[in-house]
């Protein structure tokens, strides 16, 4: 299954530094969207989701 970046929601974290990617019950931290979005991507593949 496939799905595209926009129906990843990345924000800022309060309180701490760096940005994380959620989608579905999956959430990841990152210092920077893109990595939080890599690691996003590397949490779903385990599922047998990819990020397109």
């Amino acid at each position: 299954m496939k799905i595209s970046r926009s129906e990843v929601k990345t924000f800022k974290i309060k309180n701490r530094r760096g940005y994380a990617a959620l989608y579905r019950s999956h959430l990841t931290e990152g210092k920077t969207t893109q990595q939080a979005i890599a690691r996003m991507g590397k949490a779903l593949r385990r599922s047998g989701i990819t990020i397109a």
